[in-house]
């Protein structure tokens, strides 16, 4: 197949990409050139900045394109202007429901429906409903035979975020770890090796609807995402000490320097991931994924993390409190 991959060098793209390659299919790259401009030297690169020109589009077919880097409808509006493709894959993201989803809930559960216009800005209130507009501006230009792909947190290997893979390096240096918040609010994550595999499949199937790409099904939380990891990585010895939200808030501390913290009740992390199942998605054990993750990201680090001072300055501070 001649695929189409938009924002095919980074992260999620990139697994899609690779997996798209070793499928043995015929790839064109649609990226800006500032991130991994160096991969994939077999496939076609094509430079445009979504946001400007996408001439370059124009008078080319394609019988699949996957979107794995639009969070504005007016640039899926833009896209089809230009584009002619037999699919379109949409990568969207369990962000899309109305707060709080019942656990459990399915594809067809209520959308974060805007009131009225949205400003096309993409923050942590806007993200959602952008999605949600996005969701609708494919269907309503590429028509029912879009696939729409409804993952949660993606991990895996050259994830820019760090978001799990700081836990996983953290837990393995061992010692006492700092775990922030309830250890039972609910958690899933998808390997985006996996999704990546997965969306070239329905794609080679041409296979069109919603789904959920999450694993595992629920009930999952971050206290069992945490010994996860520890029972793969940790050294032994290595304990979990679970500090309290709110002061943790009152030093300072968010989802950006202890990551992946939810700070409500995460109940879009219940998402059940049958439909996506029966067709095909065949997550790898988490405990596969951190180790996998340590393998090669052993050196990963973030600015925005909390440092091994400032986790040990914490820990001593509650356990004081605690005491007292």
């Amino acid at each position: 197949m001649r695929i189409l991959i938009i924002g095919g060098t980074r992260f999620v793209g990139r697994h899609i990409t690779e997996a798209a390659m070793a499928a043995g299919h015929e790839v064109s790259l649609l990226h800006r050139g500032q991130t991994g401009p160096e991969l994939f030297p077999e496939a076609e690169h094509l430079r445009a900045d979504r946001n400007e020109d996408l001439s370059i589009l124009r008078d080319r077919r394609w019988d699949a394109t996957i979107d794995a880097s639009a969070y504005l409808p007016s640039q899926i509006a833009s896209l089809a202007e230009v584009l002619s493709t037999d699919q379109y894959v949409f990568v969207s993201t369990t962000a899309v429901y109305a707060d709080p989803p019942a656990p459990g809930f399915t594809e067809d559960s209520p959308l974060a429906e805007p009131d009225g216009p949205v400003e096309e800005t993409v923050t942590a209130e806007t993200y959602g409903p952008l999605k949600v507009l996005c969701e609708r501006a494919a269907l309503d230009r590429f028509g029912p035979g879009t696939l729409v792909v409804r993952p949660t947190y993606v991990i895996g290997p050259h994830d820019y975020t760090g978001r799990f893979t700081y836990w996983v390096n953290r837990i393995a240096r061992g010692g006492e770890v700092l775990a922030p918040g309830d250890p039972s609010v609910p958690i899933q994550v998808i390997d985006g090796r996996d999704m990546g595999a997965w969306i070239v499949a329905m794609v080679e199937k041409t296979g069109s609807g919603t789904f959920h790409a999450v694993s595992p099904p629920p009930p999952f939380s971050f206290g069992d995402m945490l010994e996860t990891i520890v029972a793969e990585v940790g050294p032994p010895g290595t304990t979990l000490t679970w500090v309290g939200q709110e002061f943790l808030r009152a030093e300072g501390e968010d989802g950006r320097s202890l990551p992946l913290w939810q700070q409500g009740g995460g109940a879009a992390n219940t998402a059940d991931p049958a439909a996506a199942t029966a067709a095909g998605l065949d997550p790898r054990p988490l405990r596969r994924s951190v180790r996998e993750i340590r393998e090669s990201e052993a050196s990963f680090t973030t600015a925005t993390t909390i440092s091994p001072d400032r986790e040990a300055e914490l820990l001593a501070r509650w356990h004081s409190r605690q005491q007292g």
